[in-house]
């Protein structure tokens, strides 16, 4: 049928009234086996079992493809199981209301109706179900109709990696790659009178990226994530209380707006130096590191009062006599995280004795988990990509930069930081000076926040941007599922396309 044919395109339940018609389109679609058509009370009784499994499609009225399913247990199966099996000799009594995979017992297309792409409608309207009940994955033993050709030069392994080379064309096979199905074992005596495939057959994998395990909490993390940056002006303070006082306004305001985090810029606290500025510098900064243990207990109180998750930024910390840049993620349950930087400037060092740090770690929120990397640690994309296999969704980038130069590699790092590992980047940084503290005297920022570069995403990759040099808060939303479709589906897959055979990055 030509699609200038077409009146009526329907996707419906199964009805029994359909029964006959049915009958017909199978023995149609199945030339090659005979009597391979499911009887009327097969039928009835997927129906009865599980109506929103069986759908037919049909064209100008006229049934012209068929999708039938069920649910099951997958544990309770091995992955060398038979059709017969699965489906307890075909009486599908392996049917469970609260399995955990969608097994798919049949689908077909009538040969005239061919190459109208009525199966990806079929395929589509499974994944569609599968992740509305909430299951695992789609899983199903897929035919190889033209292996009989090739048996007595290629086992079923050969013959399968060869139609993954398209050196080699099965209809069935190449059609369910082509629709995100991934093989995972071979199928021995799969389904008994499939000469075609010499009753192998391929077992194929969906695997839901939505998936949630069901949890007796009654807390779910959430799915689009509103992000408050701020874009810190540097300004004398009389004391300690002020500095904190101009802090909460700032953690008001992005909760004000029911933001899930609120990100500070690194050494953000740099203005309480002014006091000591008759000190060297890195006398001056290992006094500014004194309050670091106050500034946390009042950003954890905030963040349990306000009700937002808080990014410190990063301050200096003394540990065994050491010098570190580090901050704190302080969550709204009232559970704290430390983070260090562990790439220092050469200046860091030179001014002011500062060590690199040495735990580099994913944390886990009520909003996914995610990243920190201090200012130049962003320049280094090894860490980001460690961080992506840790199953980072979003890095936070407090930074620092004095010059436009120098805000220009923070910024261009961090975009290309979202670009390959797939995730959200936000950044935010300080604007204005600080005329009386020696060594942090200009600061030039634009806070963003940036996206991979996909269709799902602005086509230049960025979320939101605040004013350059400018004292202002930016609030972003960044939806964490349409990282999952990214992963799985993208135009690039930067993650999945990682030649892992020719290099690998690990920790110590």
């Amino acid at each position: 049928m030509k699609a200038s044919e077409i009146e009526n395109i329907e996707l419906s339940y199964l009805s029994l009234d359909d029964y006959q018609e049915l009958k017909k389109a199978m023995i149609s679609a199945y030339r090659t086996m005979p009597d391979a058509y499911w009887r009327e009370h097969q039928i009835q009784s997927l129906i009865s079992k599980f109506q929103e499994g069986q759908v037919v499609i049909k064209i100008n009225g006229q049934i012209a493809g068929c999708a039938l399913s069920i649910i099951v247990n997958y544990d309770e199966f091995a992955d060398d199981h038979t059709y017969k099996n699965i489906t307890k000799n075909y009486t599908f009594e392996s049917h469970d209301d609260n399995g955990d995979v969608l097994y798919g017992i049949d689908i077909f297309i009538k040969h005239e109706f061919r190459g109208l792409r009525l199966g990806r409608r079929l395929y589509d309207y499974r994944k569609e179900l599968c992740e509305k009940l909430n299951l695992k994955g789609i899983a199903f033993g897929g035919r190889i109709p033209n292996y009989h050709k090739y048996a007595d030069k290629l086992t079923p392994k050969e013959y399968i990696d060869k139609v993954r080379k398209k050196e080699i064309h099965d209809p069935v096979l190449n059609f369910q790659i082509s629709n995100d199905f991934h093989p995972t074992k071979i199928l021995k005596g799969y389904l008994e009178g499939d000469e075609a495939s010499n009753e192998f057959a391929v077992l194929l994998e969906w695997d839901n990226i939505y998936y949630e395990k069901p949890s007796k909490k009654a807390a779910t993390k959430k799915k689009v994530v509103r992000l408050g940056l701020v874009q810190w002006q540097m300004r004398p303070y009389e004391d300690f209380d002020q500095l904190i006082q101009h802090a909460e306004y700032f953690i008001d305001a992005v909760s004000g707006y029911r933001s899930d985090f609120a990100l500070f810029p690194e050494f953000f606290n740099a203005p309480l130096m002014a006091e000591n500025n008759h000190l060297t510098e890195a006398e001056a900064i290992r006094e500014l590191a004194k309050h670091t243990e106050k500034i946390v207990q009042k950003f954890s109180e905030f963040s349990i009062s306000y009700n937002i998750n808080i990014i410190t930024g990063s301050m200096p910390e003394i540990v065994d006599n050491n010098l570190y840049n580090v901050g704190y993620l302080c969550r709204r349950d009232g559970t704290i995280d430390r983070y260090e930087k562990l790439h220092v400037t050469p200046d860091e060092t030179k001014v002011w004795g500062m060590q690199g740090g040495k735990t580099l770690k994913a944390f886990d929120t009520d909003c996914g988990k995610i990243g920190v990397l201090i200012c130049y640690d962003s320049e280094f994309p090894e860490l980001s990509r460690l961080l992506a296999d840790e199953g980072m969704d979003i890095l936070f980038v407090p930074f620092l930069t004095d010059t436009q130069n120098g805000y220009s590699r923070v910024r261009n790092c961090a975009q290309a930081r979202a670009i390959e590992n797939e995730c959200y980047v936000a950044i935010a940084g300080s604007v204005g000076n600080l005329p009386n503290v020696h060594n942090m005297d200009i600061q030039f920022a634009q806070s963003m926040v940036f996206t991979p570069c996909d269709f799902a995403f602005p086509t230049n990759g960025i979320k939101a941007e605040a004013t350059p040099n400018t004292e202002m808060i930016l609030i972003a939303d960044v939806d964490i599922d349409l990282l999952r479709e990214l992963n799985q589906f993208g135009s690039v897959r930067n993650l999945k396309d990682r030649r892992k055979d020719l290099f690998d990055l690990k920790k110590l």
